[in-house]
């Protein structure tokens, strides 16, 4: 079952734009930058869910169907697809939208996988949903 805090069709998890120090020698934004905005965003909704502190412990599956340039919008979206004991799977697709226009493309899509942590850093449940 899907917990959605975010859909392609909804608000997004986070909202950034692409800057020139984000890009390679060719002009391009680095597929690199692009999957720590993704893992920020799910692990902002790794946190929201798990209550609390979590740790990304896997990220797969990563396809990059389109680039995203300088100056593009880019708006990351979440869908929490499974909840274990103290882990997580957390879908996330990355949507671009050039600045001069309104059409969206998604640019690539994975799978984050977050571990809810305490104190000491170890695994502990993950509460159910309230």
């Amino acid at each position: 079952m899907s917990d959605s805090l975010a859909s392609s069709s909804g608000e997004p998890v986070i909202r950034t734009i692409a800057m020139p120090a984000d890009t390679n020698p060719a002009g391009d934004i680095f597929g690199g930058w692009l999957m720590a905005q993704m893992d920020l965003a799910a692990g902002n909704a790794a946190v929201r869910r798990g209550c609390g502190r979590c740790a990304t412990i896997a990220a797969d599956s990563m396809v990059l169907h389109s680039p995203v340039f300088v100056g593009d919008e880019v708006s990351l979206y979440a869908d929490i697809v499974r909840i274990g004991r103290t882990s997580m799977s957390i879908r996330i697709e990355a949507w671009r939208r050039s600045r001069d226009g309104d059409d969206r493309f998604k640019v690539t899509e994975a799978t984050f996988t977050f571990v809810a942590i305490d104190e000491a850093r170890r695994p502990r449940p993950i509460p159910p949903v309230p």
